[in-house]
């Protein structure tokens, strides 16, 4: 991976901000004009929310975000201390909130994570290990929610039908189909045989219309090679540590909404399963957004995903969903990146 300090900074930028922000909105005031059923009764009704759920969908990002940092500590074996893991964390979920779903915030992890003192075939190794923690999630977690959702996961909406018909299913398997090869060839390769894997790729990368990057191939290759190095001989407790803690993770991320729609709904046990469920179903599909952040699509799917719980309130709800989840992370990655800047480049010259 070759980590292109010009090339990072194009990505962290406060003023990407503006571009997700700009979609999200977009698609907001597309929804609410194109909609005769969102009047501004619904936007009024957003004071409807009794506050004990809408202060527990607050603790359980405060959660979230606490097991992401804990994750990462563990992870790295502890080099990082808690004020250090809290940047790491808030810079990693900026670059993932301004760049597409399907890119993510790969290599400016990487980079964050080696430029906090940890050498890159490490800072490679232990962000792959995340990448890979997460997708499993999704790919051991869809069959099982699936199985307990009995059929009724996929939501009956009339928009979909009209501008997906029956493709929904198609994409979300298609999605969850890339992430599980994508996840076991990582895996494998990480785990299993990283010498076979850059021989492999070298194979690949010997075919005529791509052979001009073959280096690059073989770069990558050497890169998994070193990452596989330095995860061998990691004990039980460490891997079950850190598996746990990503479990903990997603299911706070997909907690928040139950807590959010019961502010303004009640939910019985069963829909609570379905409705966290279908978040597992929806961000699969969302996983191949073009757009930074998932912006307009994540709006989009929530209306076709849940309208049939919230009702009237499944505008408002969408728009705290996003304030909650995703705009934060936005306004806080703007703040801490220039203080994280000064600390990592300029004292580090003035102390040299």
């Amino acid at each position: 991976m070759k980590l292109d300090n010009k090339e990072i900074f194009k990505t962290l930028n406060p003023n990407k901000v503006w571009i997700p922000v700009l979609l999200g909105i977009g698609i907001v005031f597309v929804m609410f004009y194109s909609d005769p059923s969102i009047t501004r009764e619904n936007l009024r009704s957003v004071f409807d929310a009794s506050w004990p759920p809408i202060l527990l969908a607050v603790l359980v990002i405060f959660m979230r975000d606490a097991g992401y940092v804990f994750r990462i500590r563990e992870i790295t074996d502890k080099r990082l201390t808690w004020t250090r893991a809290i940047y790491v964390i808030i810079l990693w979920e900026f670059a993932s909130a301004v760049t597409p779903s399907i890119v993510g915030g790969t290599a400016v992890a990487v980079f964050i994570l080696h430029k906090e003192g940890i050498k890159l075939g490490k800072a490679i190794a232990f962000v792959m290990v995340t990448a890979i923690l997460d997708n499993l999630f999704f790919v051991i977690g869809a069959p099982i929610v699936l199985y307990f959702a009995q059929g009724s996961i996929f939501p009956e909406s009339h928009v979909l039908e009209l501008r997906l018909g029956k493709s929904l299913t198609y994409i979300f398997w298609v999605s969850y189909s890339l992430y599980a090869l994508y996840s076991l060839i990582m895996a494998a390769a990480l785990f299993y045989r990283p010498r076979v894997f850059k021989w492999v790729l070298l194979k690949l990368f010997s075919i005529r219309w791509i052979r001009k990057w073959k280096h690059h191939a073989s770069e990558y290759g050497n890169q998994i090679i070193e990452s596989s190095k330095e995860l061998q001989g990691k004990k039980a407790k460490y891997w079950i540590t850190i598996a746990v803690a990503t479990v903990f993770i997603w299911s706070s991320r997909y907690l928040m909404l139950n807590a959010l729609m019961t502010a303004y709904v009640d939910l019985s046990f069963t829909e609570h399963i379905l409705v966290f469920a279908r978040q597992i179903i929806m961000w699969v599909v969302m996983m191949i957004s073009p757009t930074p952040g998932s912006s307009g699509t994540a709006e989009f799917f929530f209306a076709q995903f849940f309208y049939e719980f919230l009702s009237n309130y499944t505008f408002v709800t969408s728009i705290l969903w996003r304030m909650f989840s995703y705009y934060p992370y936005l306004l806080l990655g703007a703040i801490f990146l220039p203080r994280w800047i000064r600390q990592v480049f300029f004292k580090k010259k003035e102390k040299e």
